[in-house]
């Protein structure tokens, strides 16, 4: 089976989402990749694209960051990287498909309705801490960094830009972190250079488009397109995996 077409599109809708909202990539990306690359691979440019598309936002995207919002995620997150690492490297085909369409199908309907939910106040700096440890590990899995502290952030009811800082911020530093930390490692092989050579113009230039379009327009209705999207392609990843799982 060719697999370039389908990383290549992966990349592009990850990539444009991203540039969009500043988080998800990953999501988007092994909704794609999962289906034919090889977990670790699939993983690992995962973390890459991410990383990748922060990086340009960084320049393009700026959001003034209030550390006193970003700090607590960021020193959560750096202490719960060990925990993915260590699972990092053990993932099963199967389980890692099962385990990404639970992460889809439960957390993008909750994202649809989280705007609707009644505002955390509760836990401080204490739970931001919490839930960057969670964030960490999970970006060290496959770059989902940005996954439940988006949720969490949505929940506390900081607005768009304020949002955007935080999960900004927060995503850079961990998927920076983890890059090196594959690199030094050997998570990232010389086998994958090309692979990484073929999704990186892709990603920033769908990330710049996206950026483009976030300074302009509210991101709204797409997010929910995304997001039905997203949950329906989780459905069908748990429906092919448990099966085998069972």
């Amino acid at each position: 089976m060719n697999t370039f077409p389908i990383m290549i599109a992966g990349a592009a809708c990850a990539g444009f989402l991203q540039g969009l909202t500043g988080f998800g990539f990953s999501l988007v990306s092994l909704s794609f990749w999962a289906w034919v690359l090889d977990p670790l691979l699939a993983a690992t440019l995962a973390v890459f694209g991410g990383w990748l598309g922060q990086v340009l936002a960084a320049f393009t995207v700026r959001r003034r960051a209030n550390w006193h919002n970003v700090l607590p995620f960021v020193l959560g997150g750096l202490a719960g990287l060990p925990l993915g690492l260590r699972v990092l490297p053990h993932l099963d085909p199967v389980l890692f498909k099962a385990f990404l369409g639970v992460l889809l199908a439960v957390w993008c309907p909750i994202m649809l309705v989280a705007p609707r939910l009644p505002r955390l106040a509760a836990g401080g700096r204490g739970a931001d801490g919490c839930i960057g440890i969670v964030g960490g590990a999970m970006g060290a899995i496959g770059g989902f960094s940005g996954v439940i502290p988006t949720l969490w952030c949505t929940l506390r009811g900081f607005d768009r830009d304020t949002q955007r800082g935080v999960i900004q911020n927060f995503n850079l530093t961990m998927l920076t972190v983890t890059m090196v930390t594959y690199c030094a490692t050997g998570v990232v092989t010389r086998d994958m250079l090309p692979d990484f050579a073929a999704v990186a113009p892709i990603v920033l230039i769908a990330s710049l488009v996206g950026g483009r379009v976030y300074v302009g327009i509210s991101d709204a209705v797409f997010r929910r397109m995304v997001l039905g999207t997203l949950t329906a392609s989780g459905i069908a990843m748990l429906a092919a995996s448990l099966p085998k799982l069972l």
